[in-house]
């Protein structure tokens, strides 16, 4: 039977600067990737084009953490995303719970940074997640369905099909984040799916991977992606360094 296929990435948030994202781009490059797993790294602007460099001949994909909705423009401290695919990017991370709490990111301006994603070539990998209070008070998939309808309003058929969705709990993610159960990431992930049927239809709605992250872990990695609706996971701080995302991915098919 052959392995299911997974994406296996990390974003290293704002760590490793031009000189240390060299050094670990280069660590990376030389980790053996098994044929069914997509990976993938998303560094900080400042080593965005390093990153990209050194990964240009490999199967590796490389992403930023945010951009602009606008392809140019007076918006100072902003990155467009013309920018980002000339750093070499060829992923966009959008919606990040963090870019929601601290820097007022919407459901609406994920959308459009969506719609400037496809139109420039970028593959957008559309954070969603629920609260802690929303979590308790029992209206998880509500949330997950409302973000993700959103993240995806006025996109064809076709266009979604080239989205990533990556279901991140934001009382699961940081320092202090704890691990989901897998039993509840697999309902999740289930009902997501079924959200992306009522959108597309069943057929394309199984060509959308849709990533688990959150205290993403070696001890955890392979007991998510063996879930039903689970095709990858996006990791932290487990795998900012290169030996520990070697040893998740190594972990993932066994």
């Amino acid at each position: 039977m052959p392995l299911k296929s997974l994406w296996i990435g990390t974003s290293w948030k704002m760590n490793k600067g031009p000189a240390a994202a060299r050094d670990a781009a280069g660590q990376i490059a030389s980790i053996t990737v098994p044929s069914c797993i997509t990976p993938f790294v998303i560094p900080p602007f400042t080593s965005l084009e390093t990153v990209a460099s050194r990964l240009a001949d490999t199967r590796w994909h490389v992403g930023a953490q945010n951009m602009h909705w606008e392809d140019e423009g007076a918006w100072t401290g902003e990155i467009s995303p013309h920018m980002v695919r000339e750093c070499g990017a060829d992923i966009i991370e959008l919606g990040h719970s963090e870019r929601r709490e601290h820097f007022g990111e919407t459901d609406i301006t994920v959308n459009l940074k969506v719609k400037a994603a496809i139109r420039n070539a970028l593959r957008p990998l559309i954070c969603i997640g629920d609260s802690a209070e929303e979590y308790a008070f029992g209206v998880t998939h509500e949330t997950l369905a409302r973000q993700t309808k959103m993240a995806l309003h006025g996109l064809t058929d076709s266009q979604i099909e080239t989205v990533l969705l990556a279901y991140e709990p934001v009382w699961a993610i940081g320092a202090k984040g704890r691990a989901a159960e897998p039993d509840f990431v697999g309902e999740a992930h289930t009902r997501l799916r079924h959200v992306l049927a009522e959108l597309v239809g069943e057929t394309s709605a199984k060509r959308v991977p849709i990533l688990y992250g959150g205290s993403v872990s070696l001890e955890n990695a392979a007991r998510y992606t063996a879930l039903a609706n689970v095709d990858g996971v996006f990791i932290g701080r487990s795998a900012w360094d290169p030996s520990g995302l070697a040893a998740i991915i190594q972990s993932v098919v066994s």
